[in-house]
């Protein structure tokens, strides 16, 4: 397993000005943490490989070795892989929140799909973005040409909280523009009837995708750490309440909790990879959970 690194804590990153820096400084300082990763094991030659050094180019490093071994190795000849990444940023008003001392959802969406786009393009393979609220705002069909990193990162870098999300919609409507079969990576609050979301999820495995969600909430969102009298502004078209939280923290954290586990469930039964993640937690955890998909392991959510 990959050592947190403060290199990719995401209070640190959100201080780097602009996501090409973010994805950069993370990917490498997330490979670096994987190279010094302990060797569990697994005794075994590699004729056609070599160890990896750092400063060596990342796209030549094999990942099905490493989720085998845990070690870095360079493949010694180029291989046709042919992946895409389709990556599918849920932009709707409420990721655009953020409690005290924490960067926004959206932002930690948006620093996770930088990263990708990055290690996706310097594995040589192809990657593509949607963007979304109510509807689909933007598509960038997958490409591996390097100009396609900096298109993506401009779209993210214009995309801000938008209106009130309608995920089902817009999942069947994307499972239908996404014609090849590919890796779906969806990063998204969820906040959903959890039925809806995971019948438009279920598109995406009709069409034979694999499909990864990354399901992103704020630490305040679980935990509902608030005291004393406090306004809560209603967000995707819901109104403001002042109320004292210690009256509503059990039974909001009881639905917030079957909430939760309602898409976690769904996306089992349907073979789809679930990970939830807080806007406080190390990038590392949703780049190891991407390689793990992408060479076919199972996440743990």
């Amino acid at each position: 397993m990959v050592q947190p690194s403060p290199f990719l804590d995401p209070q640190n990153l959100a201080k780097l000005q602009g996501l090409d820096l973010v994805a950069r400084r993370a990917v490498e300082g997330y490979v670096s943490g994987l190279h010094k990763s302990p060797y569990h094991g697994f005794s075994v030659e590699f004729a056609e490989h070599r160890e990896y050094s750092p400063g060596d180019d990342i796209r030549h490093v094999d990942w099905k070795v490493w989720s085998k071994t845990d070690r870095l190795y360079l493949k010694l000849y180029e291989e046709e892989t042919n992946l895409l990444t389709y990556l599918m940023l849920d932009t709707s008003q409420s990721m655009d929140y953020a409690s005290e001392g924490q960067v926004t959802k959206l932002h930690y969406a948006k620093m996770i799909a930088a990263c990708l786009s990055y290690l996706v393009l310097h594995q040589s393979d192809s990657v593509g973005l949607a963007t979304f609220d109510a509807r689909v705002s933007r598509v960038l069909r997958p490409s591996g040409q390097a100009s396609q990193l900096k298109e993506i990162l401009g779209v993210m870098e214009r995309s801000a909280g938008g209106e009130k999300t309608d995920l089902s919609r817009v999942f069947h409507d994307l499972a239908e523009r996404a014609k090849r079969r590919g890796l779906v990576v969806v990063l998204s609050d969820l906040f959903e009837d959890p039925e809806r979301v995971v019948s438009g999820l279920k598109h995406f495995r009709h069409r034979r995708h694999d499909v990864v969600v990354m399901h992103i909430l704020d630490p305040a969102e679980l935990t509902f750490p608030f005291r004393g009298t406090t306004e809560f502004r209603g967000l995707e078209a819901l109104g403001n309440v002042v109320i004292d939280p210690l009256t509503i923290r059990k039974a909001y954290q009881e639905e917030f909790g079957k909430f939760v586990e309602a898409v976690r469930r769904g996306c089992r039964v349907a073979n789809i990879d679930y990970l939830q993640l807080t806007t406080d937690q190390n990038l590392a955890v949703p780049l190891s959970a991407y390689l793990r998909a992408r060479q076919g392991g199972r996440m743990v959510s």
